[in-house]
């Protein structure tokens, strides 16, 4: 099917290419851009998708994000997005690819909690993100709250309440 390799070895004229097919104009402005922004996407969680052709079909960026809860208290998560697959090739695996290749790559003894604006039921469904923990979060811009997603171990552990922005820890 594909190759999945460190984001980081491709040339990142190509990725802004990729994005720029997969999403509309303007994407620099949606939401999820200013949770992250002024960080830079985190290496080890970050990956690309060639094809059997050698062609970069999709990518996955992550980044380091935290809710900081009304003390002020900042904890930690993973920003997962964007998740992008050429329109050509979209519905062939590779996202589901990217998804799984990012969650293996986490350090199972102490996972941080992931973070994304995205579908819930098909985030949830294959990879078990909810809505659920976030509908008290504040992001910085415009959200859909149902859209609004984290995958958490334990889910409990979780402020009701915080923003939502780039981590400076």
């Amino acid at each position: 099917m594909a190759d999945l390799i460190p984001l980081a070895d491709i040339d990142p004229a190509l990725v802004e290419e990729l994005l720029d097919r997969a999403f509309e104009p303007g994407r620099q402005k949606r939401t999820a851009y200013r949770i992250r922004e002024g960080m830079d996407w985190l290496p080890g969680l970050s990956f690309a998708a060639i094809d059997a052709d050698g062609y970069l079909v999709g990518t996955i960026q992550s980044w380091p994000v935290a809710l900081t809860d009304a003390d002020g208290r900042s904890h930690p998560m993973v920003m997962v997005g964007p998740v992008a697959v050429v329109p050509e090739r979209q519905g062939e695996g590779y996202g589901q690819a990217l998804m799984l290749a990012l969650i293996g790559a986490l350090d199972q003894r102490a996972p941080l909690p992931l973070v994304m604006i995205g579908d819930a039921e098909y985030y949830g469904r294959f990879f078990g993100f909810t809505a659920a923990p976030t509908q008290q979060w504040q992001v910085p811009g415009p959200v859909d709250h149902k859209r609004l997603l984290v995958r958490c171990d334990n889910p409990a552990v979780l402020p009701r309440e915080g923003t939502l922005g780039p981590w400076r820890g």
